[in-house]
């Protein structure tokens, strides 16, 4: 079992801000704007500072902030995990193994992610800023499967991007949408993964 974290266990906030931020109308504009901008694939791969990354975004995006704003808003975007995200995952079969393979930044994961319990819920984490890959790079979906010697169509993905869901079954894995913990158990229900 293989779990992105903001958006599937992880409540993210301000979606709609930083969408407005950098220009997008909606959030598929947001996400696909977001996904694309070098800033965010060097920061979350772990290749630039925290300072270059929001002087880079206020700079790129024209934004009506400076980049201290920007870095107070983008610090209080993981907002804890969401209801009934941890049961989800702790009631699996115990026999299933579980990995995070997240889309994160050091930033995020020093300040908000490792005091949520997830080093615990996650014996394996595969994130970006760590392995220097990025979703939905096909890179980073072979790095994981080849480090947990396992074929493709071993691992289920649930991820609440459509792109990185869409990268995931293209190399074979099996990959489902789940925009929220609720969302995720349901999917978990289907394929019959709880005891």
């Amino acid at each position: 079992m293989l779990f992105d974290l903001g958006g599937v266990l992880v409540r993210l906030g301000g979606v709609a801000d930083f969408g407005a931020l950098i220009g997008a109308r909606d959030d598929a504009e947001f996400w696909q704007r977001w996904l694309a901008c070098e800033w965010v694939q060097r920061f979350e791969r772990g290749a630039c500072t925290v300072d270059a990354f929001a002087r880079g975004m206020v700079e790129e995006f024209g934004m009506a902030v400076t980049a201290a704003e920007f870095l107070k808003r983008l610090r209080d975007w993981p907002q804890g995990l969401q209801p009934g995200a941890e049961e989800a995952v702790r009631s699996l079969r115990p026999e299933l193994g579980r990995a995070c393979l997240s889309n994160c930044n050091a930033l995020h994961w020093d300040e908000r992610l490792a005091g949520m319990g997830l080093e615990q819920l996650f014996p394996r984490r595969y994130l970006s800023h760590e392995v220097g890959l990025v979703k939905p790079d096909p890179a980073f979906f072979r790095h994981v499967i080849a480090d947990l010697k396992i074929a493709p169509e071993e691992a289920l993905f649930l991820d609440d991007n459509a792109v990185n869901v869409a990268a995931a079954r293209a190399l074979g894995l099996h990959a489902e949408l789940a925009r929220d913990a609720r969302e995720a158990r349901e999917i978990l229900q289907v394929w019959g993964l709880y005891p």
